[in-house]
């Protein structure tokens, strides 16, 4: 079954019960679900869009672009309170904590992770994208535990985030594409992460199954 919402700013009216907040973003059919950590360090604030209006946006965005996952207007003039220079094609943005932390402290707490999570989980279920994308240790490390069948000592023995940038890790369910904090970007990581994304679309990566065989009637029956 598709959604049939058209709304692109937060299209399940998610509400986590902050003051502040900035809500998924894009696609509520998207094959494809951008997931970093939280406002005060991936940006979003003044836009209300996930990982927009910080230094590194731009590069971040344009490597998405040359993967395939978003367009963007290189002339910048984009209205940054719809769409901000992207147009996001089939691709979900959000974070696994969306409230804006207090400004006192550099993270959020365990226990406000811990409060946010279900909101988070009820989104990404929602959306129920093909292939999952989270960006930095924090929300990988919660996608793979939380949504395959790896764990995180696996990635550290592979060689940590570094080495599993823009690559495709095979899960239970969902497939996963690990990527580097832009913060923490060096010269080939836009390229690595775009290479990555294009050769990941040139598969199926849907990977679905048409069981509808089994099943009276004519119509399909997708699962992964």
């Amino acid at each position: 079954m598709r959604n049939v919402t058209d709304r692109l700013r937060n299209p399940f009216g998610m509400r986590p019960g902050c003051a502040e907040y900035v809500p998924g973003y894009g696609d509520a059919n998207a094959d494809f679900h951008v997931i970093g950590d939280h406002p005060g360090v991936h940006g979003g604030r003044t836009s209300g869009v996930p990982f927009t209006g910080e230094t590194w946006s731009e590069r971040f965005f344009g490597a998405l672009a040359d993967g395939g996952l978003v367009s963007t207007d290189a002339s910048g003039d984009g209205d940054a309170e719809t769409t901000p220079w992207i147009d996001i094609g089939s691709t979900f943005l959000s974070y696994l904590h969306s409230c804006v932390p207090d400004t006192s402290v550099a993270d959020p707490s365990e226990d406000s992770y811990a409060e946010l999570e279900p909101v988070f989980d009820a989104e990404l279920r929602a959306i129920a994208a093909h292939v999952l994308l989270p960006v930095g240790d924090r929300a990988t490390r919660h996608v793979i535990e939380s949504y395959t069948a790896k764990t995180w000592a696996e990635i550290d023995a592979a060689g940590g985030l570094e080495a599993v940038h823009g690559t495709e890790l095979l899960g239970s369910g969902w497939l996963v594409v690990p990527i580097r904090d832009p913060r923490d970007w060096g010269s080939d990581h836009a390229d690595r992460l775009s290479a990555g994304l294009r050769e990941l679309r040139r598969t199926d990566y849907r990977r679905e199954s048409d069981l509808g065989r089994f099943i009276a009637g004519e119509d399909p029956y997708y699962v992964r």
